[in-house]
């Protein structure tokens, strides 16, 4: 009976974690090792991340897998998209990464569209969902405000590139994360050297190309050492955390949509080829890389942010909530009273959560929630109704029928809300894993071994291993009644 560890490195755009994989003859086991905060740092008006904190806390998970006594094959490393990190030609890093709700991104997208080239030449090019912070974004803002840091950069490092920088001492750009920054074409897999012109850069100013499961380099004999470690492989996994949790999807045949839940939503099937058309643009569908060559066609919806920041505010006032305290309310409040769209710009990121739903609701010609309980519960069918709206658009895209929705994610665990959804979308609704990144993060270094095969052989294994959740569509006719009124609300 052979064992295999690997060692995941999940951050998320709040919180990060380490989580050590067990996997013996095709069953896996994880263990989080370590749980550490990741929050955006503001400072003199801009948002930035704090990269050197989370090398110490990778540092600290390293000491934490050499505590376990085990043998670790090879580490990996996912995070959230599009943001990066500068490096200089000593090898330095210059400055801290800026954060992806940084203001300066407002109106960027736009911009750049009138300046440069159109929005329709730019999706043409890169079949990636505009949203103002997506990378390409980002580096224009930041070559608008003449930054010294974008003048004088050597390398630009995507994020989990950045983390695996300071682990190995190599520059490389995964396939995956490179795919959300809106400038690489998904047909050739390579950056688009007129947009990279745009923003007066080169392909040379990014890290070699490298595949999920390829190897980037070994943990620095120093760093190794300091941590009693090693030199332990450190493996390029799908570097964004969409990527490696769609990897881990239960599903045993190709008819599935999936919806990947937590702070933001990401709805949508996998593809073998990108699916770039006038009606994908119009919807703002994105295809992004995934493992095995295929596509990643997905619509972002912003997800819990929306209660998780009422949960905030009602913090500061002295009230919390526990999870089953939220569904006793929500289930208390009557249903289909009030309905947002989770999407419209004014919950993006408000001073005020509450005050920005109660403007909704104004702005709607609706009545406002009167109890915490309304409040939720509205985010939750609103939440609900959407993913049916984007679902219908993937059900016009897909050349497969549609027969589950399997919700991966932290956002699987909220049973109200797959109910909800099940009885929204009228399909079965499956959830689980919600530890879909890191398992998606490990089982690709398991692929990167040998220990596994294709994409395929990893889902038989997820699939017969882990807990899932089924949950079926119920009072189909009040929620049909309801989606109605949702869409005259959000047209």
């Amino acid at each position: 009976m052979k064992t295999h560890y690997f060692l995941a490195f999940d951050l998320g755009a709040t919180s990060g974690r380490t989580i050590l994989g067990n996997l013996i003859d095709g069953v896996l086991t994880l263990k989080e090792l370590t749980r550490f905060p990741n929050q955006i740092l503001p400072f003199n008006g801009h948002c930035y991340w704090n990269i050197f904190s989370l090398y110490e806390h990778l540092k600290e998970g390293l000491i934490a897998a050499s505590n376990e006594g085990v043998e670790i094959g090879s580490i990996g490393i996912d995070t959230w998209g599009v943001d990066f990190a500068f490096i200089g030609s000593d090898g330095s890093f210059m400055g801290l990464p800026y954060a992806y709700r940084d203001p300066h991104t407002t109106d960027a997208s736009e911009e750049f569209f009138n300046k440069y080239m159109s929005k329709e030449n730019v999706y043409a090019r890169t079949g990636i969902q505009v949203m103002n912070f997506n990378s390409l974004y980002q580096l224009y803002a930041l070559q608008r405000d003449n930054s010294s840091q974008l003048a004088s950069c050597n390398k630009i490092l995507f994020m989990p590139d950045a983390l695996s920088y300071m682990l190995t001492g190599e520059m490389v750009t995964e396939y995956t994360i490179a795919s959300t920054s809106q400038m690489i074409n998904p047909f050739t897999k390579k950056f688009d050297k007129e947009l990279l012109e745009c923003v007066d850069l080169r392909e040379d100013y990014f890290g070699k190309m490298v595949m999920p499961s390829e190897q980037i380099g070994l943990l620095r004999k120093d760093l190794a050492e300091e941590c009693g470690l090693p030199q332990i492989p450190v493996v390029a996994v799908a570097g964004h955390d969409t990527a490696s949790a769609v990897a881990s999807v239960p599903a045993l045949n190709p008819n599935f949509a999936y919806l990947s839940s937590g702070t933001w939503s990401l709805m949508g099937i996998e593809t073998q080829e990108p699916v770039i058309s006038e009606q994908t643009a119009e919807w703002n569908i994105t295809n992004e890389g995934g493992i095995d060559g295929t596509i990643r066609l997905l619509k972002n919806i912003t997800g819990m942010w929306i209660v998780e920041q009422c949960l905030k505010e009602w913090k500061k006032g002295g009230v919390e909530y526990s999870y089953p305290q939220m569904v006793e309310l929500a289930n208390e409040a009557k249903p289909f009273v009030f309905m947002i769209d989770p999407d419209d710009a004014s919950f993006a990121n408000p001073a005020s959560m509450l005050q920005a739903i109660d403007d909704y609701c104004d702005k709607t010609n609706q009545s406002k929630p009167q109890s915490h309980g309304e409040y939720i519960r509205s985010i939750f069918e609103s939440l609900a109704l959407k993913y049916k709206s984007v679902l219908e658009m993937f059900a016009t895209l897909a050349t497969f029928p549609i027969e589950k929705l399997h919700i991966i994610g932290g956002g699987s665990r909220n049973a109200l809300l797959n109910q909800f959804t099940a009885n929204s979308i009228g399909i079965e609704v499956v959830a689980g894993p919600s530890e879909a990144t890191a398992i998606g993060n490990i089982m690709i270094q398991a692929k990167a071994a040998g220990v596994v095969g294709d994409l395929w052989e990893m889902r038989q294994i997820i699939s017969s291993g882990v807990e899932t959740h089924t949950f079926y569509p119920a009072d189909e006719e009040q929620w049909a009644a309801a989606y109605y009124r949702f869409k005259m609300i959000v047209k």
